[in-house]
């Protein structure tokens, strides 16, 4: 089992985080694989200083003003951690400034063992570091954590996943990752970005159908520190927070219709993919509701992986475009709608088992909201 760590100037993080590596219960780690990512103070010597049970492999690097960001780092780190760990290893990675817990590998190892080909868990902000956050950002988090619970609650009743079963959660930090070398390269390794490598990550193992789970139990710590190493990034979005209040919720997070339809008509094609043969009647009518030639419909279904077909539907579909971003002012009557959609689901589910499909048709042939 390998790890790999991007780091850039973590000469107070980096310690910290290696001794929790160290420190693993019901799993261990073999070695990690570091990319010093420019770093102008201790890091390095830092790290060659360590006496820790596992090899480590430390790559410096000085990467060009445009390429010196968490995504490169973090692929150059994860492709020598794939190289390390061989066809039969499992490759996890997270942040500098992270603290594991002592379980996290064997947590992350037994989801890999009952099937998942990755695993994303769950990054919360160290305890002391936290009570200097003010509690209005504490108040506004949790609110929108929750409304993105209920969307994704409502898409596991419209469009159940078997590798991926509720309960869940819809988070991906790069703070802890955790796929197999074959997923790894499947998907063509961590996308080079500037800004949320982990979300593109994701993204494209979700493209060539890997088996994700989002394991609860999987969980680290991160610093509370408002000045980060990436523009744009988790300090970045507090430190301007601090200052005042984002207008609308993250851009992931529709408002609830819209994201109703969208895992109607993602379960919907999945069905047609799937099918060994396929109605023409039934895919005229999808091709319709998406708003697309029913030709290019049926050249997408013909793709090898669905998740490939989904996102290029997505991508083509004007049925599937993002509309609206939620006002957070709009957050408590969205949150509202979506728990009477949620439980609605929820009781069809229990009483008529394989409802989900009329509920899939119902809300695919709904209009725009």
């Amino acid at each position: 089992m390998i790890v790999a760590i991007p780091a850039r100037d973590e000469a107070e993080e980096i310690a910290p985080c290696l001794l929790s590596l160290a420190a693993q219960q019901g799993g261990r780690v073999d070695a990690a694989v570091l990319c010093l990512n420019n770093c102008t103070d201790d890091t390095a010597a830092i790290v060659r200083g360590l006496s820790l049970p596992f090899a480590l492999h430390a790559i410096e690097v000085e990467l060009p003003p445009a390429a010196a960001c968490a995504g490169v780092a973090r692929r150059i780190a994860m492709d020598r951690a794939a190289a390390v760990a061989g066809e039969r290893g499992a490759l996890l990675t997270t942040d500098a400034d992270a603290r594991v817990p002592p379980d996290w590998v064997a947590a992350n190892l037994a989801a890999l063992r009952q099937g998942a080909e990755a695993v994303a868990g769950q990054a919360a902000i160290e305890p002391v570091g936290a009570t200097l956050i003010p509690a209005h950002l504490h108040a506004a988090d949790a609110a929108e954590c929750d409304y993105a619970a209920l969307l994704d609650e409502i898409g596991a009743l419209l469009d159940p996943d078997p590798a991926d079963p509720w309960p869940r959660h819809d988070e991906h930090a790069g703070a802890s990752i955790a796929v197999t070398p074959a997923a790894y390269r499947r998907a063509g390794g961590i996308p080079p970005v500037p800004l949320a490598e982990d979300r593109a990550f994701f993204a494209a193992l979700r493209r060539v159908d890997a088996r994700i789970r989002h394991a609860r139990d999987v969980r680290v710590v991160v610093s509370a520190r408002t000045v980060g190493r990436a523009a744009g990034g988790m300090a970045d979005t507090m430190r301007r927070r601090m200052v005042a209040a984002d207008a609308f919720l993250d851009e992931r997070l529709e408002p609830v219709r819209d994201a109703a339809r969208r895992a109607s008509l993602r379960a919907w094609l999945r069905r047609l993919w799937s099918a060994e043969t396929r109605s023409p009647g039934a895919s005229s009518l999808l091709a319709m509701r998406l708003s697309l030639p029913r030709e290019e419909l049926a050249t997408l279904l013909a793709t090898r992986y669905f998740g490939e077909a989904w996102a290029e539907v997505e991508a083509r579909s004007a049925m599937l475009r993002r509309r609206h971003r939620v006002p957070v002012v709009d957050r408590p009557a969205q949150a509202a709608l979506a728990r009477r959609l949620r439980d609605g689901l929820r009781a069809r589910a229990a009483f008529r088992p394989g409802a989900g499909r009329s509920d899939t048709l119902r809300y695919a042939a709904a209009g725009p909201a």
